[in-house]
């Protein structure tokens, strides 16, 4: 964890960042059951990522010239979802997705949106 903290203060490039911060990411995964600790960092780091993506699309494109080639999978993205959904944080997991569509749709996830949607009717 440290190293992401250090790398990310160092120059470079959007994408150096995010293949750091995504390496991590993996990583942290990896250990989730033997360190619970673990699991909040990859929540940080993933939230980090999207900012960074967000910012910096380049970073996770094909082409970094023209972005309307699509982009690399990026697997940060797939582990926050699934930590969200896990965790019952649903309506935390589809602002992600909509947040994450422009990235490709396999981010899109109709079945979360109708379990969001079926949580509110069970509200009202």
């Amino acid at each position: 964890m440290r190293w992401v903290w250090e790398g990310v203060e160092v120059p470079g490039e959007p994408s150096d960042y995010h293949f750091l911060i995504q390496q991590a990411v993996e990583q942290l995964w990896s250990r989730r059951r033997d360190d619970l600790e673990a699991l909040r960092f990859v929540e940080t780091f993933a939230y980090l990522d999207l900012t960074l993506i967000e910012a910096a699309p380049q970073a996770v494109a094909l082409d970094e010239r023209d972005l309307t080639k699509g982009f690399v999978h990026i697997t940060t993205l797939d582990r926050l979802l699934t930590l969200l959904e896990r965790e019952g944080a649903l309506r935390d997991a589809l602002a992600i997705c909509r947040r994450a569509e422009r990235f490709g749709e396999r981010y899109r996830r109709e079945d979360l949106n109708a379990k969001v949607a079926a949580l509110e009717e069970e509200r009202t």
